[in-house]
C-alpha cells in the first residue's frame, strides 16, 4: 500500500484521530458509500474546499457519532428525533438539514476563520448525518467523547465527480493532500455487495426538516395536510427503507431532488 494509506482493521485508527484532534488536518476516511474527506476546524476546511474546487455555498456535513452528540447541536422536535432513532437503531446511513441550537453554533462550531460560514448554509442550516459507516463513527465519537470535538465531511473526489468507492477514485489531488487516507474499499463493497459501479449508490439520503427561511417544520402531531412539511431532497443508499420510515413517521411529506441548493 502506497505512502501515506493504511488499511482500515475493524478497530478505531488512533492516527486520524490524533491527527484531527490536533488541527488542521485533512483526512479521508472510508462510508458505506465511499470515501469522504473529514476535518474539525477552519484550516482543515479551507483545505477540503480548495483541494475539491468546491464552491463555498455547499457546506461540510457535520458528523455525529451518537444519538446524543446530535441532540445537543440540533434542533430537534419529538417527531424529527424519534425519525432519527428509528433510522439509528436500525444502523441506516441518513441525513438531515436541521437548524443549530444556538448555543451549541456559539460553543462547538469553530470560532477561527471561515469555519461558521463553510459547515452552515445561508440560511444557518447544517446537513447533521447518522450511521454513515463504523470506521468514520469511531473517530467522530472519540472526538465528541473526549474533546467534545466535531467532525466535518465532504466526498473525497473532485467536486461533482464520484470515488465509486473505491479509494484509487479519490484522485490524485486529494490523495496527495490529505494527511492520511484509511483505505477499506472491502467494508464500502460489503455495503453494496450486488451492485455495479453503475448501480451502486455514491451517496446517503438527505431529508429537509426546515422551510425556506431555516426554521423548522412543525410538528403534525398525526394530522394531515401539515405544510411546510419535511422534504426529501436528496435519493440515495437506503432510499426504500427511509421512505418507509419516513411515511410512518409523518403523514404529509414531499419529494424534490436537489432543492437543498
Amino acid at each position: 500500500m502506497a505512502e501515506g494509506y493504511v488499511h482500515w482493521n475493524g478497530e478505531l485508527n488512533t492516527e486520524a484521530t490524533q491527527l484531527l484532534r490536533a488541527g488542521g488536518a485533512m483526512c479521508v476516511l472510508p462510508t458505506k458509500v465511499g470515501y469522504i474527506i473529514a476535518t474539525t476546524d477552519s484550516a482543515g476546511l479551507e483545505r477540503k474546499f480548495a483541494v475539491k474546487n468546491r464552491k463555498r455555498n455547499k457546506p461540510a456535513v457535520v458528523l455525529c457519532g451518537s444519538m446524543q452528540e446530535l441532540e445537543t447541536l440540533a434542533q430537534l422536535t419529538p417527531e424529527i428525533r424519534d425519525f432519527y432513532q428509528k433510522n439509528w437503531d436500525k444502523d441506516i446511513l441518513m441525513g438531515c438539514i436541521l437548524p443549530w441550537r444556538a448555543e451549541a453554533a456559539e460553543k462547538y462550531i469553530p470560532e477561527e476563520g471561515e469555519a461558521r460560514n463553510l459547515v452552515r448554509d445561508g440560511r444557518g442550516t447544517s446537513c447533521f448525518v447518522i450511521r454513515y459507516g463504523r470506521a468514520a463513527e469511531q473517530i467522530a465519537a472519540e472526538l465528541w467523547e473526549k474533546d467534545e470535538k466535531l467532525v466535518f465531511a465532504s466526498s473525497a473526489n473532485p467536486s461533482g465527480r464520484g470515488n465509486r468507492g473505491k479509494v484509487e477514485g479519490i484522485g490524485t489531488d486529494i490523495a496527495t493532500e490529505a494527511d492520511l487516507v484509511i483505505e477499506a474499499d472491502d467494508y464500502v463493497t460489503s455495503i453494496q455487495p450486488d451492485a455495479s459501479e453503475a448501480t451502486r449508490w455514491e451517496q446517503g439520503v438527505m431529508v429537509s426538516f426546515v422551510d425556506e427561511s431555516g426554521k423548522l417544520v412543525p410538528e403534525q402531531n398525526g394530522q394531515r395536510m401539515v405544510a411546510p412539511a419535511p422534504v426529501l431532497i436528496r435519493k440515495g443508499v437506503y432510499l426504500d427503507r427511509i421512505l418507509q420510515l419516513l411515511s410512518e413517521s409523518f403523514l404529509s411529506w414531499d419529494f424534490r431532488q436537489g432543492a437543498y441548493y
